[in-house]
């Protein structure tokens, strides 16, 4: 455990404590802080404090910052699909099939496993299991995912997600002829109380927001391109079967073996986001892989 003391000078009358120690030390993040407080690991003139505590000239501030954590996930090489990397963010193309980070019962074979053996400066904010990871698709969802590679990084990217000034834009398939070319869902997104391993449309839900535009069309399937206001657990594959057009090949929330696809046909194609350093909007996209061209090239020549 590292010990450091400092004096408050006269500049930084009344601020709050964290952001007090956030502005002194720029490699602290204001979440470490915080939790730093809550352990009881800051003092001011020997006393334990609240994070809101302000601080004042002479205030003698003391942090005993604890070693970090180590990460008990097996680091597991694989061809990950990298599309952007530098000191503070990576962004990877995750394939259909993949679990981004273990869980019990699922501790290899992961997205997390692989950044580990890419490289050892992810962010620590979601603890062991989960380093880097911002946001999240699902297993049979591909397509890209921006990673922190440290936890200032890591701040500013869900800062963004809040703010919902991340731009998220998935291609679906789904069932049935959606006949308006553009649509918005505005429908609150919850726990299904006769189903708890599935999300549902629910009054008491947290609130959710797709943006949708129709892309092409078949006889019995739609091709729309999503666009995430918020990003609630499923909430494209749960909105979608709310309006009547559940995903084709989805096996929780579509009809059953409709389609010769394993998973539900949806991917993340374009992200974009501020660098967390310079604040540059960088955006990427990703083609859709070579199983659902070739789903869609079938569905045209049928058509």
């Amino acid at each position: 455990m590292e010990h450091y003391e400092m004096t408050v000078h006269e500049e930084h009358r009344s601020e709050r404590i964290d952001k007090y120690l956030t502005s002194i030390e720029s490699n602290w993040s204001r979440t470490q802080v915080q939790q730093w407080i809550k352990e009881d690991l800051v003092h001011v003139n020997k006393k334990v404090v609240k994070a809101n505590y302000k601080v004042q000239p002479e205030d003698v501030v003391t942090v005993d910052v604890p070693e970090p954590e180590p990460l008990d996930v097996v680091a597991e090489q694989m061809n990950l699909d990298i599309y952007y990397e530098d000191q503070d963010v990576l962004v990877v193309n995750k394939p259909r099939g993949m679990v981004v980070h273990p869980a019990p019962g699922h501790l290899t074979g992961t997205l997390v496993n692989g950044l580990m053996a890419h490289c050892d400066d992810l962010s620590g904010i979601n603890g062991v299991m989960r380093p880097g990871i911002v946001h999240r698709i699902d297993k049979d969802t591909s397509g890209l995912l921006m990673v922190a590679k440290n936890d200032l990084a890591h701040e500013s990217l869900v800062t963004q997600l809040v703010n919902k000034t991340v731009t998220r834009k998935y291609t679906a398939l789904v069932h049935g002829t959606i006949s308006h070319d553009h649509g918005t869902i505005d429908a609150p997104i919850g726990r299904d109380k006769k189903d708890r391993q599935s999300m549902t449309v629910t009054r008491d839900g947290k609130h959710a927001v797709t943006h949708f535009e129709v892309k092409e069309r078949f006889d019995e399937f739609t091709v729309v391109e999503c666009r995430l206001e918020t990003g609630r657990t499923h909430q494209i594959r749960v909105h979608m079967k709310y309006i009547g057009f559940p995903l084709a090949g989805d096996p929780k929330y579509g009809p059953k073996k409709t389609i010769d696809f394993n998973g539900q046909a949806l991917h993340a194609g374009i992200l974009g986001f501020d660098h967390p350093r310079s604040g540059e909007y960088i955006e990427f996209e990703a083609p859709l892989p070579k199983d659902m061209d070739i789903l869609l090239d079938k569905l045209r020549n049928k058509h």
